[in-house]
């Protein structure tokens, strides 16, 4: 009995300790594993400035370190509670250990500025600009004030990146002083014209019939060289033939008149030169607001008659002359980009149709667009505008008017030649409105003249009227690009060639 008693003790023993040594074996990694999840609970907290996050532990802490405690701090709650708080943008680490020295809980926190929603968005980065955002019917709504239109443009840019594409945004905002852009244009054309002209013209006449009378007359050029006239035709009391030449206006004449093979002749030779030059200046002036168009046109209307149904005809009007249109964009920098459109058109019989018994008049055209961006009181030139046109006729009697020397009365040559050039200056001026007090206009202080100084001294007002207008001026203070420079040194993005 003792024996089996012995036995079965023994037996428990060995069991029991194979049972501990298994339960040992499985707790150690659990524990390590529990102690490195505790370690590793989390990587990383997203905080903002002024707002906090309260962490919860697995295991007790009993101390806690903080890198860069002007980025985020700490406050202990409790043995397994802490709370983190951001303080100013950046990044710091945050370790929590027990009382062995063991991480329980380590982090890195980073802390931005609180950008939840648009209008603290748009006050971080725009804090000198009024903005509010307004989100109805699916769309965001922006109103206020900003400085320049540039800064209009950005806001709307970082509310459609913050949004997403999904969500539209318009925009009603103004710039707090509406910028004015004052437009100086002035355009400047010659017109050169030559015009040579040869021509001869022949007539003869039988003195004793009628045969020859114009056989050779009205051929060249539509007109004839002269008359003969022989006594009995003209005024009573007429004696002996008499010759009479045909000069055209603008031309000289060298003319022949005389007796050949039994027949009177008459022969003259039409030489012309005429020169020309039209010079037309033109100085339209406007002015505009930032971002807006305007338009100025000097000149008139044309009517074009239109046919419509029924046998009717309607008029429309084109406009002809000096015409100016632009925008002006004034850029954060002070600079303006300009968008100028310049024409200079006018009335042509060459090219003009006829319709419904009305002749319409063709339209010749210089015109010029483009895109630029200059300073305050900078100009730029637009020119190499230059038509020449030559344009030569001849017209002859076949055969008679290719004979040497004796050809030349039977045809006349013209030469016509044409040359224009065209040179057109833009200035831009940032203004400002000015008081009534400081205008004025060339009507002022006028008087008229009295009937002595009128006879006498041929003066048609007494006096001098208007005065010294306000001028635009070189803007020196709105970007390193408009500041005065010195000679041979060129604006930022271009070079002075040698």
């Amino acid at each position: 009995m003792n024996s089996k008693a012995t036995f079965k003790v023994a037996a428990l023993a060995r069991t029991l300790a194979i049972g501990l040594v298994a339960a040992t074996l499985v707790s150690a990694p659990v524990q390590q594993a529990a102690a490195q999840a505790t370690q590793n609970a989390s990587s990383s907290v997203d905080l903002s400035v002024g707002r906090g996050r309260l962490i919860s532990l697995s295991a007790p802490m009993t101390d806690v370190f903080v890198a860069d405690d002007k980025v985020a701090d700490v406050q202990v709650r409790s043995s397994r509670q802490l709370y983190v708080f951001g303080k100013a943008p950046g990044e710091t680490s945050i370790y929590a250990t027990d009382a062995s020295g063991r991480v329980v809980y380590s982090t890195v926190a980073r802390v931005g500025n609180n950008i939840e929603t648009i209008d603290q968005m748009l006050s971080l980065a725009m804090p000198d600009a009024k903005i509010a955002s307004n989100t109805m019917n699916g769309f965001i709504l922006l109103t206020g004030t900003v400085p320049s239109p540039d800064d209009a443009a950005e806001a709307e840019r970082l509310v459609q990146a913050f949004v997403g594409d999904q969500t539209k945004v318009l925009s009603r905002l103004r710039t707090a002083t509406p910028l004015q852009v004052n437009l100086q244009v002035r355009i400047a054309e010659v017109n050169r014209t030559l015009l040579k002209e040869i021509s001869g013209n022949l007539l003869t006449r039988d003195r004793d019939g009628q045969f020859g009378n114009g056989f050779l007359g009205s051929v060249v050029r539509g007109r004839t060289a002269g008359t003969i006239t022989y006594p009995g035709e003209g005024s009573s009391g007429a004696t002996g033939t008499t010759y009479q030449f045909t000069t055209p206006a603008g031309v000289n004449s060298f003319g022949a008149a005389g007796r050949l093979f039994g027949l009177d002749v008459m022969a003259s030779l039409d030489i012309g030169e005429r020169s020309g030059m039209v010079v037309t200046l033109a100085q339209p002036n406007l002015t505009a607001i930032s971002g807006e168009t305007a338009d100025f046109l000097a000149g008139g209307e044309f009517p074009v008659p239109i046919p419509g149904n029924f046998a009717s005809t309607t008029i429309e009007y084109r406009k002809y002359g000096v015409s100016l249109a632009y925008t002006p964009t004034v850029l954060s920098n002070g600079r303006i980009s300009l968008r100028v459109r310049p024409e200079v058109s006018e009335l042509s019989t060459e090219g003009a149709i006829e319709m419904d018994g009305f002749q319409v008049p063709a339209l010749t055209i210089r015109r010029a667009e483009t895109t630029v961006e200059l300073g305050s009181g900078e100009s730029f030139m637009i020119a190499g505008l230059m038509n020449n046109r030559s344009i030569g006729a001849i017209d002859k009697v076949p055969g008679l008017g290719d004979v040497p020397l004796l050809g030349t009365l039977f045809k006349s040559d013209s030469f016509r030649r044409g040359e224009t050039e065209l040179v057109i200056v833009v200035t831009p001026y940032l203004v400002q409105p000015v008081t009534a007090n400081e205008i004025k206009l060339p009507t002022d202080a006028y008087q008229d003249s009295n009937d002595l100084q009128r006879l006498l001294l041929n003066q048609t007002s007494d006096g001098v009227t208007g005065g010294d207008r306000p001028k635009p001026k070189l803007d020196t203070t709105v970007g390193d690009a408009d500041r005065p420079r010195a000679a041979g040194t060129a604006a930022p993005g271009f070079s002075v060639g040698k």
